[in-house]
């Protein structure tokens, strides 16, 4: 099978969602922090290629690489979690409370940042000669994407707070399309050409990832960018977390359940036919009818 309709879409995220609730502590951390530290490499790959050849689109083009590999190595990130785990909510699972989600997105933010932050230093070292040169220019880009992404928003006041937190709605939107795209297919190919189209548009747009900003902003500091930790908490990674949130869970997953998903199902109503006069004509039963007659997508 190549391609998974809509209608089944929907029962694999919220299966996503359910298994990832009831993962272990041990390989909650462990995915988030290595699905974190492959992306945020992808980032920085990105942020070089940009940086090298004069070519923003170039570096969109490339920057899905990091979240195709976590993907197919089955990780996790906290902007994915946002969207798939309360649909296990709304659908009734087993084990999928309120509480359990909690637990999850605390585990997972701490994993991506453990991995985002390993990430940050290792950089940090890669683009100083561990810290006995000058940095380089990749440094310098990244350094000024944490200064423009911080001071730049203060600067603005209550509308680039506003400008942030939209940002942020707006990039959960597009990776969190991704995610449940990359079950839209049981092939390798398929999976990686859904999964590249929306995060490449994200990253050239300039939209505020969690997860990579805790790459960035880390590497920035550490590189010595004008900026400080509360610049970096309060006027990006607070705000851009609650901003992935409510884009990834009322743009991303929720339209898809509520149309797709159960109780969608029960809404499904068959167009009644003109049932002819002589009495050996009549309509099939509920039990008599094939799936082709219930138009489901």
């Amino acid at each position: 099978m190549s391609y998974i309709k809509p209608a089944e879409l929907v029962t694999r995220m919220v299966d996503a969602g359910s298994y990832k609730l009831q993962l272990s502590t041990r390989d909650t951390l462990i995915r988030a922090f290595m699905g974190a530290a492959i992306l945020t490499l992808g980032a920085a790959f990105a942020v070089t290629v940009s940086t090298q050849t004069g070519q923003p689109l170039l570096g969109a083009l490339l920057f899905p690489i990091g979240f195709v590999l976590l993907y197919l190595l089955g990780y996790d990130l906290l902007t994915g979690v946002f969207t798939l785990t309360p649909l296990a909510v709304l659908d009734k699972r087993p084990g999928a409370t309120v509480g359990a989600v909690m637990r999850n997105w605390g585990l997972v933010f701490l994993g991506n940042f453990g991995g985002a932050f390993l990430v940050a230093v290792l950089m940090a070292v890669y683009f100083t000669y561990g810290f006995s040169a000058e940095t380089s220019p990749v440094g310098l880009a990244i350094g000024e994407i944490g200064h423009g992404r911080t001071v730049g928003y203060a600067e603005h006041g209550a509308a680039g707070m506003l400008t942030l937190f939209i940002r942020g709605v707006l990039c959960n939107w597009m990776v969190s399309t991704a995610v449940i795209l990359s079950m839209v297919s049981e092939n390798v190919i398929g999976k990686i050409v859904a999964m590249w189209l929306p995060i490449s548009l994200f990253f050239y747009m300039g939209f505020e990832h969690s997860i990579v900003n805790m790459f960035l902003f880390p590497s920035g500091l550490l590189l010595g960018a004008d900026f400080t930790i509360m610049d970096y908490l309060i006027w990006n990674e607070v705000p851009t977390v609650v901003g992935n949130l409510v884009g990834g869970l009322l743009l991303a997953g929720l339209p898809l359940y509520l149309t797709y998903g159960r109780p969608a199902a029960r809404r499904v109503r068959v167009p009644r036919a003109r049932v002819a006069s002589t009495p050996e004509v009549a309509l099939p039963t509920t039990a008599e009818r094939t799936p082709e007659a219930v138009p489901v997508a």
